[in-house]
């Protein structure tokens, strides 16, 4: 494909040869001639002078390079777009496998491609155009839009309810039972019916192996264009906001709030019944016991300001280097003192 092509199809900027013919799309450390590739982070920007790509997604303002480039607003956006020109998914015709088991009250949609071993249960109703893939299994009551993609061993519990375009990876499970028990006279946990369906709005995408629990009472929402990476959980009655990104491994304990916007990176724990504000952002493995306000950036654990606890962590790592020093005042404390007892003494006598 032709760069002045690419450069067309991504509303980019070419500077350098339209003619060079583009083969495929890599990063910028591993790219060959005949590949295109891009700079989004600042930490790779020296890496344009010794890529081997032909041409270089950048931004508008970056600096000249010798190899052609495509500037653009958003440079990660449309390397994303890029790919698409070079990359087609696997495409499944519409038709029903014979080992699937749809029961005969279950409606679904024109176009459907039901996969082997694919389980559809009672009154379920699902919109035009679903692709279920093998061991997929829909309980009694789901009811799902338009466009929906199930991969394998996906699950959807009873009486959940999924917008248009819902897409679940591999293992997802959404509507398993929350984690609600009360302890008995006798000291034993017993179960709390979790009677409430989780509701995924338009266009949210849930990871392999997430979970996203039903409620007590009341119901688990995720609204439109949120997405959930891979082994997030969800707890029961909580919702997730519109546009929010949830990253791998983050725990929602159950009725938390988390807002539109916000981001939540790896490994973050939320404690229940928490707020969590539209725009905020949590780091990596920051633990939140409390609400956190709209557009804050917190850290660490108990969560804290960003920078407050970036200073703290700088403080922390010259503990050492501290511990000596007061070990040598203490000492060179000890020394005068004992000097100063020794002098006393001789004037007294």
């Amino acid at each position: 494909m032709k760069l002045r092509d690419i450069a067309s199809a991504l509303s980019a900027r070419l500077e350098g040869d339209g003619d060079i013919e583009v083969t495929g799309i890599a990063g910028i450390e591993e790219a060959v001639p005949g590949q295109l590739t891009f700079v989004a982070n600042p930490k790779y920007a020296a890496a344009t002078k010794t890529t081997r790509a032909s041409a270089v997604i950048v931004s508008e303002d970056f600096p000249a390079i010798s190899a052609a480039t495509l500037r653009s607003k958003n440079p990660y956006l449309a390397f994303a777009r890029a790919i698409d020109l070079f990359y087609q998914a696997p495409k499944y015709a519409p038709g029903v496998h014979p080992t699937a088991v749809i029961d005969p009250s279950a409606r679904i949609g024109a176009n459907a491609s039901i996969g082997a071993y694919v389980v559809v249960g009672e009154d379920v109703v699902i919109g035009d155009n679903c692709v279920m893939l093998p061991h997929v299994v829909i309980y009694r009551g789901a009811k799902i839009g338009r466009d929906f993609f199930a991969h394998a061993q996906s699950v959807v519990r009873e009486y959940c309810q999924l917008g248009d375009g819902v897409i679940l990876q591999n293992g997802v499970i959404i509507g398993a039972d929350g984690f609600g028990f009360a302890k008995d006279d006798a000291g034993n946990w017993s179960k709390i019916a979790q009677s409430g369906p989780t509701i995924l709005e338009d266009n949210v995408e849930v990871q392999a192996n997430a979970c996203v629990d039903r409620a007590s009472i009341g119901e688990t929402r995720v609204k439109s264009g949120a997405k959930i990476d891979n082994f997030v959980q969800v707890g029961h009655g909580s919702t997730v906001g519109e546009k929010t990104l949830i990253c791998s491994q983050t725990g929602l304990a159950g009725s938390t709030e988390v807002g539109n916007n916000v981001i939540l990176a790896g490994q973050v724990g939320v404690a229940g019944h928490c707020k969590i504000g539209d725009g905020a952002i949590a780091t990596a493995q920051t633990g939140i016991p409390g609400d956190v306000p709209a557009g804050h950036v917190v850290s660490g654990y108990p969560a804290v300001e960003n920078r407050q606890w970036l200073r703290t962590t700088a403080a922390s790592n010259k503990l050492p280097e501290l511990v000596r020093a007061v070990r040598a005042l203490e000492k060179a404390v000890a020394e005068i003192s004992e000097a100063v007892a020794t002098r006393t003494a001789s004037e007294i006598k």
